[in-house]
């Protein structure tokens, strides 16, 4: 027979639901990730520049800034978090899409900022060959 304490352990439970979104839970995935946080696809006579792993945990990331080729830094329009959902991070893209488009091989270098909700701040560069996907 099995004890009530086995017997638990054999049963399903309900997962502990976290909604990644600030920055002590995202934080570390992006730091994990960081050399994916932008990718260039040279297509249909433009560059496209994604964001994708970036704004996939943006909630808890209060300001992403991106520059091109030591340029200005401009500020990447996100997608809201959707607080108060299963999936707070869920991409809708009904107002914004994941990427940028620029000239066909305008972009040598991207410089991109990431600042946290919790006001901490991280940045890496990227050459253009180390992202450039097919």
């Amino acid at each position: 027979m099995l004890k009530p304490v086995a017997l638990a352990l054999l049963l399903p439970t309900a997962a502990v639901a976290q909604s990644f979104s600030s920055a002590a839970e995202v934080k570390p995935i992006l730091m994990a990730t960081k050399a994916s946080w932008v990718a260039v696809r040279d297509y249909d006579g433009k560059d496209l520049v994604y964001f994708t792993n970036l704004l996939a945990w943006r909630c808890g990331v209060s300001h992403v800034f991106y520059a091109v080729n030591d340029g200005e830094p401009v500020e990447l329009e996100m997608e809201p978090c959707h607080d108060g959902t299963a999936q707070p991070n869920a991409m809708l893209m009904e107002d914004t899409l994941p990427y940028i488009t620029l000239p066909q091989g305008s972009v040598e270098k991207l410089t991109v900022g990431v600042v946290f909700d919790d006001d901490s701040t991280e940045a890496a560069s990227f050459e253009r060959k180390a992202v450039l996907i097919p």
